[in-house]
């Protein structure tokens, strides 16, 4: 008889029920892109997202399934997070940016080679879209400058979308 049976099994079954999430969020991510004609970077992005957050849940629950101590599991947790939440609130800007990468992929009209306005006081900023990665909005002016927008702030900011009589 294996002395870690159950716990084995539990990993397996774990594991297997994991691996079926991850498919069927491929599968309904993938849908959604082709519904939406995104662009395969795009749908890339915004997988490996939803992998992290779940090749983090799978060690979670490898950990509790394992019999990790409770009290040195929260411990080393809280300081994992403690340092995670330093360096976040150095570099906010990283995680809001894959926040709104997440957002504009499910939510927002645009796409890559659409013409739009940002509504900003200081900016004019009149373009066609050249490239959307999980950070920035890279944008080709009418001046011919080219520009990347944060993902966050074209959330923050008004985007207009423009008709190609608009435009010209």
């Amino acid at each position: 008889m294996l002395p870690y049976k159950s716990e084995i099994l539990s990993t397996l079954i774990g594991v297997a029920i994991l691996v079926v999430i991850t498919q069927l969020i491929r599968k309904i991510v993938g849908k959604f892109a082709i519904s939406r004609s995104l662009d395969p970077n795009r749908k890339k992005i915004i997988l490996n997202i939803f992998y992290g957050v779940i090749y983090l849940l799978l060690a979670i629950m490898i950990a509790i399934i394992w019999g990790v101590d409770m009290k040195e599991f929260t411990v080393f947790i809280s300081s994992i997070l403690a340092v995670l939440g330093v360096g976040f609130f150095a570099q906010w800007s990283i995680l809001s940016n894959l926040t709104a990468s997440v957002i504009l992929f499910f939510y927002h009209p645009f796409r890559i080679g659409h013409r739009i306005r940002v509504i900003d006081k200081d900016y004019n900023w009149v373009g066609e879209i050249t490239d959307i990665t999980g950070f920035f909005v890279f944008m080709k002016t009418d001046d011919g400058q080219y520009i990347s927008l944060p993902t966050s702030m074209v959330l923050q900011k008004g985007i207009e979308m423009l008709d190609e009589e608009e435009a010209q």
